[in-house]
């Protein structure tokens, strides 16, 4: 762990190893951060002020940090240390999974039902403006599963470079649309089921479709009051500026494998610019790619997990409930 992530505080917090972990270019990933000698909320919303460029530095340099106890016991308490570290809030339009309010600007992650997978995808890849970065909050862990694993998209990227070159050039050249009919009304039964008015935060359909209109996004309104959305031909791959590589920044396989419900087919949820749809034997090997690479780390109560949303996927285990994990999205 680099001395500076120290300077100024003592031995306040040092870096630990996880067995989950695994090593990428390397570097141990996700880099986890732990303590013991900040013992209240207040020292330790001093610690992250104080070190606001470093953690900048080493989330850039790593893409996730764990931060293991530190004394975030409530949400209110995960609201606060979010806050420290500054950066805006980021209103959560366009985005596909149910979600609660908690408190600030803290709500629940992925409300879908715990026997659901939710596949691997950059937050909110399927619209024009995504978050920056992502934090997730451990209030309480379940008995087994659960884990929110993250994987680097310039490592998947590489790999699929590797397999499948013409996939990827097709990917880059023509990036990708996403297609989706939203409920009337929230659905919690599916982990796409947001409905039209929680996603555009309006009960006005003329507003819901200005919203949408706003993101490149088309729209039709459906017999049964659901709303068809499909969103403008959209990068499947990006090059990240503060490193220079190539990123796999979208929700490919989120849409092909998880967007099923009673109004989605999920082989429909996501083609090529031109309509076509995505190769299945690719995606059986873009799932192989994530299983290979993707670091689960088992929750414990009051973990903070820091992702860069623009340099890791995340996506989410099935669990035995209990499970209630936080989340605030950065702008």
């Amino acid at each position: 762990m680099p001395e500076n992530v120290t300077e100024n505080t003592g031995k306040t917090v040092c870096e630990l190893k996880l067995p989950e972990q695994k090593e990428f270019d390397g570097r141990p990933f996700p880099l986890t951060l732990g303590t013991e000698a900040l013992t209240d909320l207040p020292s330790a919303l001093e610690w992250v002020q104080n070190q606001k460029s470093t953690t900048d530095e080493l989330l850039v340099e790593n893409g996730a940090i764990v931060f293991r106890g530190f004394p975030i016991k409530t949400p209110q308490d995960f609201d606060s240390f979010v806050k420290a570290f500054g950066g805006e809030p980021l209103e959560y339009v366009g985005g596909a999974a149910p979600r609660t309010v908690v408190t600030g600007n803290v709500f629940t992650a992925n409300e879908a039902p715990p026997d659901m997978l939710i596949p691997f995808h950059h937050e909110m890849a399927q619209v024009p403006t995504f978050p920056s970065r992502l934090f997730f909050y451990c209030d309480v862990a379940p008995p087994s599963g659960g884990q929110t694993p993250l994987a680097l998209s310039n490592v998947v990227y590489r790999r699929m470079q590797q397999l499948h070159p013409d996939f990827v050039t097709r990917l880059e050249t023509e990036g990708v649309r996403y297609t989706r009919v939203l409920p009337d009304g929230d659905d919690p039964s599916s982990p796409i089921g947001r409905g039209w008015q929680s996603t555009f935060q309006t009960t006005d359909r003329e507003e819901a479709q200005r919203k949408a209109a706003a993101q490149g996004t088309s729209t039709e309104w459906l017999d049964n009051g659901c709303l068809k959305t499909v969103t403008a031909c959209l990068p499947a791959v990006r090059v990240e500026e503060r490193t220079g590589l190539k990123t796999w920044f979208n929700s490919v396989i989120a849409a092909y494998r998880g967007w099923r419900d009673s109004r989605n087919c999920p082989e429909k949820a996501v083609t090529f610019g031109d309509g076509s749809p995505m190769l299945p034997n690719v995606m059986d090997d873009l799932d192989a790619v994530f299983s290979d690479v993707a670091v689960a780390v088992t929750w414990q109560k009051g973990d903070v997990i820091l992702v860069d949303n623009r340099l890791v996927l995340h996506s989410r285990r099935s669990f035995t409930p209990p499970r209630r994990i936080l989340a605030c999205l950065i702008k």
